[in-house]
């Protein structure tokens, strides 16, 4: 299931400066969630595992399923909105995970992918959303007038956009010492700022809903690009200073202001 991926010279010199430790492996095939059989397979390329697990009371009664079996301490790894490359602490030494899906992508984008992993990696954020919001998962929900999964999706891009907000500064920094990744940070982020200057005329004529428009301004954030209101909030460094009490209180803002 797993295998040693052959690092280029720029994603291994971003791996020793952030996460020297790490395994960045190639995944036999795609997944969202790994089943703990699977995860522990892992067990005979790591020296030790160490699975999450998270209090059931941070979880609205109506949490979805996947979410509810990932905090409740299985050992799982991954889970829906991880992307093509997803990554875990659960493991001694961290482990990166490159999906097959990212075959047929520029090795310059795919590079930059497992990049971007290590340098969370090393960063020590949350693994997953409800490790950024703990018990405010509940008042985010609160705030959220949509089904569950449309919330779980708005609280997995308000967690992409606050850790965005903290990587943004790294791959500005690659300009120099690392051009071909700084280049394909650039080009990805310019190939998003057309649709995400038209996401308030997509949202208002139903063609885009709120969830999907949340991840798309959340992604862009790491990229650095503007963005319209009402997302254009969670890009200031009081949403990275404040985080989940931030994002929450946006979403009640937001959805208020919706409402009128």
């Amino acid at each position: 299931m797993f295998e040693t991926r052959a690092l280029s010279s720029s994603a291994d010199a971003v791996r020793q400066a952030h996460a020297p430790a790490a395994l960045v492996l190639d995944t036999e095939r795609d997944f969202e969630t790994l089943p703990p059989a699977v995860a522990e397979e892992l067990g005979v390329l790591v020296d030790g595992l160490a699975p999450s697990s998270y209090p059931a009371a941070w979880l609205p009664e109506d949490a979805p399923r996947l979410l509810a079996r990932y905090a409740s301490g299985e050992f799982t790894i991954g889970m829906p909105g991880d992307g093509s490359v997803a990554w875990t602490r659960q493991t001694d030494p961290p482990v990166v995970l490159v999906k097959p899906r990212v075959q047929g992508s520029p090795e310059a984008f795919i590079d930059f992918l497992v990049a971007e992993a290590l340098v969370q990696v090393g960063l020590e954020v949350p693994e997953h959303f409800i490790g950024f919001f703990e018990d405010r998962y509940r008042e985010l929900d609160a705030a959220v007038p949509l089904d569950p999964n449309a919330t779980y999706q708005i609280a997995a891009a308000l967690y992409d956009g606050w850790v965005g907000l903290h990587t943004r500064a790294v791959f500005a920094d690659w300009e120099d010492d690392r051009p071909a990744l700084f280049d394909a940070w650039r080009d990805a982020g310019s190939r998003l700022e057309g649709r995400v200057s038209a996401l308030p005329s997509a949202v208002a004529r139903g063609e885009t809903d709120f969830a999907d428009a949340t991840e798309l301004a959340c992604s862009a954030i790491k990229h650095g690009i503007d963005l319209p209101a009402p997302f254009a909030a969670l890009e200031t460094t009081a949403y990275a200073d404040h985080g989940a009490a931030y994002a929450v209180r946006w979403a009640e803002k937001t959805f208020d202001a919706l409402a009128e």
